[in-house]
């Protein structure tokens, strides 16, 4: 708050400042609430603990591996395009440090430069305030409502290609070539960031920006082809997933279980996953509802008559979020995706999926409760642990329909 006073005879307006600039503000907030997920990740003993173990014991194992040439082979947990690679070799090239350390100091940068970016970007609020800035405020306490798992996970630096790619696509001069290449080099680290590419007008910038992603990301691949064995291994992991506990899916199968059903929770493909009776059709499932959601997008596509400098934007995020509903999968990182997209939506005045990215902040709240606060009593199925699974997805669902809703009146003539 500041106040308003007037001085001198010729009545100049002076302000007498009574809070922090709110560049200051922003840093002062990011500073504390990483500074609170470093002291957390330092612990690491919340709830089920061991947070960090992806990365010093499995993202370390991978990379020892990667450092010889190869992708791990036969390895079920191994389900990331090859580009995930060099994401997880970058903290060898930080002396000084090992290679937890490292990996959460990239992190850290990459988190940075995603709040820089979206604090740089977008107009003015009605109020006179950036609207980049509201992105920025959303970025940095949403990710902080995860706790520490964003530092222990690669998704910010995935993040971060499609943030990035967005804010290129929709800057005052666009820079469709530019956004294109994030987005391939995205997709190539861990599919979704393609998304990014869904809203671009038709014509020339829609040309521009997938010709480059196409380009982009099969030179890449064909070094990593050319430099490492076991490339395309992953592809067969990926495919042979099932039902994980809080997928959707998962949350149905787990409601059942409460009502007698005789399945049980199986640690496979790394991850908890429900087996039994019916959960194969459950994945069949979810593959169809995923088929329907490209199938709802392509219609989407083609129907879609108005343009705004958010239209980009606020496809990504309706794609992605339908995408994460209905998948088999849904781990606690793909939180970190979510929150992104919504921030990037908020620097556009034309965005309409401001109350869209209003529901992801509880359901990131309630993701991180589930993971790792109450993580016990949602793979040993109780009541409690899969009330708070069921109400995340609650939350994603309605996030996910309001968003395809509000996308599709405000582009499509009807």
């Amino acid at each position: 708050m500041t106040t308003t006073y007037r001085t001198g005879a010729a009545g100049r307006t002076a302000r007498a400042p009574s809070a922090l600039p709110a560049p200051l503000a922003l840093t002062a907030a990011w500073i504390l609430t990483r500074a609170g997920m470093l002291l957390l990740l330092w612990h690491d003993t919340l709830g089920i603990g061991g947070v960090g173990r992806e990365v010093y014991v499995l993202y370390r194992h991978w990379y020892d591996l990667l450092a010889l040439g190869t992708f791990p082979p036969d390895d079920v947990t191994w389900q990331y395009p090859p580009a995930a690679g060099l994401v997880l070799l970058a903290p060898g090239a930080l002396p000084g440090l090992t290679y937890y350390q490292a990996f959460v100091a990239l992190t850290l940068a990459a988190d940075a430069a995603v709040t820089v970016a979206l604090a740089r970007s977008g107009g003015r609020g009605e109020g006179g305030g950036s609207l980049g800035a509201t992105g920025a405020w959303l970025w940095t306490c949403g990710l902080a409502l995860l706790l520490h798992l964003p530092l222990a996970r690669y998704d910010v630096q995935v993040t971060a290609f499609a943030v990035f790619a967005l804010l290129a696509l929709a800057a005052r001069r666009p820079k469709p070539r530019l956004g294109g290449a994030l987005a391939g080099l995205g997709a190539l680290v861990k599919v979704w960031p393609v998304l990014a590419l869904l809203g671009t007008p038709r014509g020339r910038t829609t040309r521009r920006a997938w010709a480059s992603a196409a380009l982009t990301s099969a030179a890449l691949l064909a070094a990593l082809v050319l430099g490492f064995s076991h490339t395309l291994g992953f592809l067969r992991q990926q495919g042979s997933r099932g039902v994980q506990i809080e997928s959707l899916g998962g949350t149905a199968l787990s409601l059942a279980r409460l009502t007698g059903w005789p399945g049980a929770v199986q640690y496979r493909y790394g991850a908890f996953e429900l087996t039994g009776p019916h959960a194969s059709g459950v994945a069949h499932a979810a593959l169809a509802l995923t088929a329907a959601a490209l199938a709802w997008l392509v219609v989407w596509r083609v129907r879609s008559r108005r343009w705004s400098p958010a239209t980009p934007l606020d496809a990504a995020l309706a794609a992605v979020l339908l995408f994460t509903v209905t998948s088999r999968v849904i781990s606690p990182q793909y939180m970190v995706w979510l929150v992104g997209l919504a921030a990037v939506c908020l620097t556009s005045r034309h965005t309409r999926q401001r109350p869209v990215a209003l529901l992801l902040l509880p359901a990131a709240a309630l993701s991180a409760l589930a993971y790792p606060v109450l993580y016990d009593e949602v793979i040993a199925v109780t009541p409690l642990g899969c009330g708070v699974v069921a109400a995340r997805n609650g939350l994603l669902v309605a996030a996910a329909l309001l968003s395809c809703r509000r996308l599709w009146t405000s582009t499509v003539r009807t």
